[in-house]
């Protein structure tokens, strides 16, 4: 495979795709807005057929020596009290791992045979029958066979080949925060969750008990709001979950220390096709589904078909390789899409009512009769792709 391939993004998507496109031979740069590996994040998980992709990586036991190790999540009321408590196998899956720690995991992997260019970013692509010149924020202009926006919700590739964000993202409703603080909570291995009207707040502790994971989910009409100011981010998650009970008020206070909140709304991409000539998307910048849609597994499953189908097609056959992708990812995104667009809804009840309904129902749920359905139900989008028309071996790098 004599292909030279630039992909933007280093977080999950673009170095599976990395990973394998250089065991195919393909020479494969890698460019990262960020300046160095992104570190923290949330718990990522695997279930069903994505355990299968970890084992052709070699990665299946080096993520079990990081899992979180995550017990079972407690929905709580205002004095603390258990509501409901919810199997590991609901937010965790089979195996969870850090995002960052898998991250850094998968560029172990791939940095001795791939080229990474951290702090710069794609800012317009010009194609012609023969290839892709790039230009870049910081870098000098660069030509590639093939580019791939593996860069999220907000990618840029996709802005510069396909058109603006507004075009293909659709509002969930709902906008989601997250940091981490020290645990003062003590939890361990465990996950607590509370609600009121329009508002959910998590905070769990896994691996590294010291440190616990926050989470805030409020309900709201479209905001308008610059991502890159932090200081102004804290302000508005404060103003929105100002009185609320519970531990809050110490959360917010801890928000204030933050170094690393993360503010975005929930929200889909929906393409009609996911290339325009040499020019590819993959994970959230083709199709973000939100939380609950297995993006993470799918993304690295995408990857893994993306580059066989490339492979199977040889040099030339980009456009007949994107096609096959798309037609073999794209129900799985949809599967994954609709399974997340229940996401705020379950996160945060529009009502004490729903909070009511929320609870019960998933206290049955859990109940020993129904577990088993229960846990086909969280595999739904993680089963949706499988690997069995595509070989398990694939050639070294030649």
């Amino acid at each position: 495979m004599d292909t030279q391939v630039l992909i933007s993004g280093a977080s999950i998507a673009g170095p599976t795709l990395a990973y394998w496109l250089a065991r195919r031979g393909a020479t494969v740069t890698v460019v990262e807005r960020a300046p160095a590996l992104r570190g923290g994040g949330h718990g990522v998980d695997f279930r069903g057929a994505q355990m299968e992709l970890l084992r052709r990586m070699d990665l299946l036991d080096a993520v079990r020596a990081r899992e979180t190790g995550m017990g079972e999540q407690r929905i709580v009321d205002a004095d603390g009290r258990v509501r409901v408590r919810m199997p590991s196998a609901f937010f965790s899956g089979e195996v969870e791992i850090g995002r960052g720690d898998l991250a850094e995991l998968l560029y172990e992997r791939t940095a001795g045979r791939v080229e990474y260019v951290f702090g710069d970013h794609v800012t317009a692509l010009h194609q012609d029958p023969e290839g892709v010149d790039v230009t870049f924020a910081g870098g000098p202009a660069r030509r590639f066979d093939l580019v791939v926006g593996a860069d999220g919700l907000h990618s840029g590739v996709r802005a510069a080949a396909f058109g603006p964000e507004e075009r293909f993202r659709a509002f969930l409703g709902h906008y989601q925060a997250g940091f981490t603080m020290p645990n003062e909570l003590g939890l361990d291995r465990t996950g607590l969750m509370y609600n009121e009207p329009g508002r959910g707040v998590t905070v769990s502790s896994g691996r590294d008990t010291a440190v616990a994971g926050v989470g805030f989910v409020f309900s709201s009409d479209e905001l308008t709001y610059d991502r890159h100011d932090g200081a102004a981010l804290t302000e508005l998650v404060r103003r929105r979950y100002a009185g609320a009970g519970w531990e809050t008020p110490r959360l917010l206070r801890a928000l204030g220390g933050a170094t690393d909140l993360y503010f975005d709304a929930l929200a889909q991409i929906h393409l009609d096709g996911w290339s325009m000539d040499r020019v590819v998307l993959l994970g959230d910048a083709a199709w973000c589904a939100g939380p609950g849609g297995s993006g993470t597994g799918l993304a690295m499953m995408g990857a893994y078909v993306l580059a066989a189908e490339l492979d199977a097609a040889g040099d030339g056959g980009h456009s007949l390789a994107f096609e096959r992708y798309e037609a073999v990812t794209r129900k799985a995104a949809a599967v994954g899409q609709r399974q997340a667009k229940g996401a705020g809804a379950f996160l945060a009840p529009a009502t004490e009512k729903a909070i009511r309904q929320r609870d019960r129902g998933y206290r049955m749920l859990s109940s020993r009769i129904l577990l088993p359905l229960f846990n086909r139900i969280t595999a739904g989008a993680a089963n949706a792709l499988t690997l069995d028309a595509y070989p398990e071996s694939v050639p070294a790098v030649r």
